[in-house]
């Protein structure tokens, strides 16, 4: 997977020709790596009993151009490794209780930029005419990002016939769904750290198929990458209590916009159709949060003719 273990060869490659003081940082970042990737340099160098200075040119010793860099490796090394608990620990001891809404809100915002600045820009055209050729679109994602997976079928519902969200609790049950998958379909698969092994088996199957691979996921290095021809890129939050998936849901919403421009004679029939049954089956009107019954309607109406 890329940079998952690059950080921990290179130590292992470099360790005989370290000062001793760089010695004493590889030990910590192996042994410690969960709280390592979250300190600055200076932070670093004092829990570690060296100079700022010998973390810089440790960073440096190991090839990175800078401590920021080193940084990003360690964060690719640890993702995926994080569990529940530390990630909550970590979470409590950056933000006091009264800076929360503030905090998670720019960091939010954060994310979004920074998808903005690293997505291809190919891969998402890619993405939009794989899905349009396609004669069956398969969507998967599994716990947190089950949501995601249903929110961006909803909407493939409103333009395509073939859409199937695939829903299971075990890998035969998921096989069972996709039993007639093949080279003319597409499968989109949602999945940001910690990583599905489900999903990343219905992608392997996918593939296996002939059929077109689309990932959503947080990384050129995630695992979900195997199997894909095409891959978006969104960012999420490993160290939070829970996964931040506000850029993802941004990509979606793009992805669907760039859909229904596309097919918008389809989209505009489908949506006067919808219109026709929620009128005869009266789905919306008794459930409208602003519906006045017309008796009402008529006696404001009378008052107001009244000259008091």
């Amino acid at each position: 997977m890329g940079n998952t273990n690059e950080l921990t060869n290179r130590i292992n490659e470099r360790y005989s020709s370290m000062s001793k003081g760089q010695k004493l940082l590889a030990s910590y970042i192996t042994d410690y790596y969960d709280k390592a990737v979250f300190l600055t340099a200076a932070k670093l160098g004092e829990v570690v009993g060296v100079s700022e200075s010998t973390v810089v040119r440790f960073a440096a010793h190991l090839g990175y151009k800078g401590y920021p860099e080193f940084q990003k490796a360690l964060e690719e090394m640890v993702r995926n490794k994080l569990n529940s608990i530390q990630r909550m620990e970590v979470t409590y001891g950056r933000i006091g209780q009264d800076g929360i809404l503030d905090s998670v809100l720019h960091a939010d915002m954060e994310k979004i930029k920074g998808t903005l600045e690293k997505i291809d820009t190919n891969a998402f055209k890619l993405a939009v005419d794989t899905i349009l050729e396609a004669e069956r679109i398969y969507v998967i994602g599994i716990r947190s990002c089950a949501p995601l997976a249903s929110f961006l079928a909803f909407y493939l519902n409103f333009m395509f016939d073939g859409v199937i969200q695939l829903h299971t609790s075990s890998s035969s049950e998921l096989f069972e769904q996709m039993v007639r998958i093949g080279k003319d379909d597409v499968i989109i698969g949602i999945s940001f750290p910690r990583y599905s092994m489900r999903t990343l088996k219905a992608l392997e199957f996918a593939n296996n198929r002939s059929a077109k691979v689309i990932t959503l996921t947080d990384s050129v290095h995630s695992p979900m990458n195997l199997y894909s021809s095409c891959n978006l890129i969104a960012d999420s939050d490993m160290a939070s209590i829970v996964d931040s998936l506000v850029a993802p849901l941004s990509v979606i919403n793009a992805l669907i916009v760039a859909l229904c421009m596309r097919k918008q004679d389809e989209v505009a029939a489908t949506l006067e159709t919808l219109e026709e049954i929620w009128d005869e089956y009266q789905v919306y009107e008794n459930d409208e949060i602003d519906y006045i019954d017309d008796t009402l309607k008529m006696h404001y109406a009378k008052i107001g003719d009244l000259d008091v």
